[in-house]
C-alpha cells in the first residue's frame, strides 16, 4: 500500500518524496508533468499524471492507498478560492471512497480565522473535508516559510525589505524542509488516531525586525526593514508583472496580517518547535542565492 503526494514538485512535496523514499516507502506523486518528476520515478515512485482536481486522476492514485499527502498548490488561478476548496472537498471524498485511513495536510497559521485571509482562507474548510471523510487526519498549522524570504532577494541585495507586515511582532518562521519532516513524521508513524490539529512553528517566534538584523549579521551587510502600506505593496506586486487576482489575494493576506488575524492559534510547544534556525537558513539558502543571482548586499 503507497503514500500519495499531491505536490511533488514543490519544496515540502519534494523533500518529502526524497525522504519516504529513503525509508524504503512506497510512493505514488501525483502530476501533470512526467519530466519534472523524473528523479522521484527513477527512485522507484509510481506516477499518475494528471491533475489533482481530476476525479480519475484521483481515484487511479488513490487505488491501494494507506495514506496521502495534501497540500493546497500556489495561487495560479483566478477561481482559486473555489478551486482550491472544490479540490480538496473532491480529494477528502475520494480518499474515502477508496479506504485511505490516513491524511496529513499542510495548513496554515490564520487558518483558524476563515474568510478574509487570502490564500489561507480556504484551509479550514479543506481540514474540515478530511476530518468528515477519514478516521485519521492531522493539519500541520505551519508558519510563515522562511523561503518567503526568497522573494525578496533583490531588496535585501539592495539593503531594504520593503513589507506591509509589522516590523516589531513576531511571529513563527519555518523552513519548508522541517515542514516537510513533520509530515513525515505522521505518514511513517502508526501509533497515532483521530483528528488533529498541529502546529509547525520552527525554533522561535521572529519580528521583521529580527528578521534584517540576521541578514545582516549572517551576509555582512545592512539590510533594514521598512513597512508600508497595503496598498503599496499591491501597486509594486503590480509592477513586478503579478497578476491582479493574485496581488488582491495577497494584498488580502497582508491586510489580515496587519489586522491580527493571521496569527498561530495553535500554543507553542516541544513538538511544535522544529530546528532550523533563520541564521542557519540564511547561511545555507538565502546567502548562495544571492551570490548565484549576482545580487550584492548593501553596507
Amino acid at each position: 500500500m503507497s503514500i500519495v503526494i499531491n505536490t511533488p514538485n514543490g519544496n515540502i512535496g519534494r523533500a518529502l518524496a526524497e525522504q519516504l523514499l529513503n525509508t524504503g516507502e512506497t510512493l505514488t506523486v501525483i502530476s501533470r508533468t512526467a519530466d519534472k518528476v523524473a528523479p522521484l520515478i527513477e527512485r522507484g515512485a509510481r506516477l499518475v499524471q494528471g491533475s489533482i482536481d481530476d476525479a480519475a486522476t484521483l481515484d487511479q492514485a488513490l487505488h491501494g492507498a494507506r495514506a496521502l499527502f495534501w497540500l493546497t498548490p500556489p495561487v495560479g488561478r483566478p477561481d482559486f478560492k473555489v478551486w482550491a476548496t472544490a479540490a480538496g472537498a473532491a480529494a477528502a471524498a475520494a480518499a474515502e471512497k477508496h479506504g485511505v485511513k490516513t491524511v496529513v495536510m499542510v495548513s496554515s497559521v490564520g487558518a483558524q480565522t476563515g474568510d478574509g485571509t487570502g490564500p489561507v482562507s480556504i484551509l479550514r474548510s479543506v481540514e474540515n473535508e478530511f476530518q468528515a471523510h477519514v478516521p485519521n487526519f492531522v493539519a500541520l498549522r505551519a508558519g510563515f516559510f522562511m523561503e518567503n524570504l526568497l522573494m525578496n532577494l533583490q531588496s535585501i541585495g539592495s539593503g531594504t525589505i520593503y513589507m506591509p507586515i509589522p516590523a516589531d511582532v513576531p511571529a513563527p518562521m519555518v523552513a519548508t524542509r522541517d515542514i516537510a519532516m513533520m509530515a513525515a513524521s505522521y505518514l511513517l508513524c502508526d501509533g497515532w488516531r483521530g483528528h488533529h490539529i498541529v502546529g509547525v512553528h520552527g525554533p522561535k517566534d521572529l519580528t521583521q525586525n529580527q528578521v534584517v538584523a540576521e541578514l545582516s549579521r549572517v551576509l555582512g551587510k545592512t539590510v533594514r526593514y521598512q513597512q508600508v502600506p497595503v496598498e503599496a505593496a499591491k501597486q509594486a506586486m503590480l509592477g513586478f508583472g503579478m497578476p491582479e487576482f493574485a496581488v488582491n489575494i495577497f494584498g488580502e493576506m497582508y491586510q489580515a496580517i496587519v489586522d491580527g488575524r493571521m496569527r498561530s492559534a495553535e500554543p507553542r510547544t516541544p513538538q511544535t518547535t522544529t530546528t532550523t534556525t533563520l541564521r542557519e537558513f540564511i547561511a545555507t539558502v538565502i546567502k548562495p542565492a544571492l551570490a548565484g543571482s549576482g545580487t550584492q548586499s548593501a553596507s
